[in-house]
């Protein structure tokens, strides 16, 4: 195989559960090595609430191919080409956003999966292949393979049609978004509401019907986390560079506040 494997998506198929570090203050590709050593397996490149650009992001995600950690890139919206530029530039992995139904998860499967699955453009060499020259046909084979798509569910009406999502070929991950799910409830930051864990359920039960990998994104309690992963939950979103560096700065002014002198 030519194709730099994503980690990431063997270890979901082994059974395990996927650790991410969200990247959205970070702007230097050292970001890729950092959250490679702090043990995680996939970064996710925020580009729906920041202000990075395509360009910044790509770098990130060439930066994650060389540092052994999958560049997974939230794109802001379900234009083809928000999926295809940052597929064509290194990222192994798509999250689109506010995903609600059928015809727009079709929509994100198909901007990146090249045919018979979907009806992505192809390019000439890529990162993913180092740049190498591949075979149009087996290089359509290998990515097609290795990319992971994942869909973000986020309010009740993407909950109420989950199943119907999770069954569209070409999807890896139904990515439950539990901060808007709760706001359009009603319930914001309120994540061990029955509501949110109904929700899980549901979202856990239609990706074992239809092989695919349920994931989690805005839930940072401890005890809350363990509570989703033990009911099945495997693509962990698992907090991002601004929260780390917040608590982290906070638990050093706070012990070095707390010293008499």
């Amino acid at each position: 195989m030519d194709i730099i494997p994503n980690h990431t998506k063997r270890r979901l198929k082994a059974g395990e559960i996927t650790l991410g570090m969200g990247a959205r203050q970070a702007r230097t590709v050292d970001i890729a090595m950092i959250a490679k050593t702090c043990d995680f397996d996939w970064l996710f490149i925020d580009m729906e609430h920041s202000s990075m650009d395509v360009d910044l992001a790509s770098q990130l995600a060439i930066a994650c191919l060389g540092a052994g950690i999958t560049p997974v890139v939230r794109v802001p919206g379900h234009e083809h080409y928000h999926a295809s530029r940052l597929l064509d530039n290194g990222a192994q992995g798509i999250v689109a956003p506010h995903v609600d139904t059928v015809e727009e998860a079709k929509r994100i499967a198909s901007a990146c999966r090249y045919p018979p699955i979907g009806h992505r453009s192809l390019m000439g060499a890529q990162p993913v292949f180092g740049f190498k020259s591949v075979p149009a046909g087996e290089a359509m084979k290998q990515v097609n393979s290795e990319i992971l798509t994942i869909v973000m569910v986020e309010t009740p009406t993407a909950i109420a049609n989950v199943e119907a999502i999770a069954a569209v070929p070409g999807l890896d991950v139904v990515l439950i978004g539990t901060n808007d799910l709760c706001a359009e409830i009603g319930i914001p930051g309120q994540f061990d509401d029955a509501r949110v864990e109904d929700a899980y359920r549901k979202t856990i039960a239609a990706c074992r019907k239809h092989g695919k990998w349920p994931g989690m994104g805005g839930v940072y309690d401890q005890k809350l986390m363990e509570k989703y992963i033990d009911m099945g939950m495997r693509f962990i979103l698992s907090g991002a560079d601004l929260s780390f560096l917040m608590a982290g700065a906070t638990a050093r002014s706070t012990f070095l506040h707390a010293i008499k002198f």
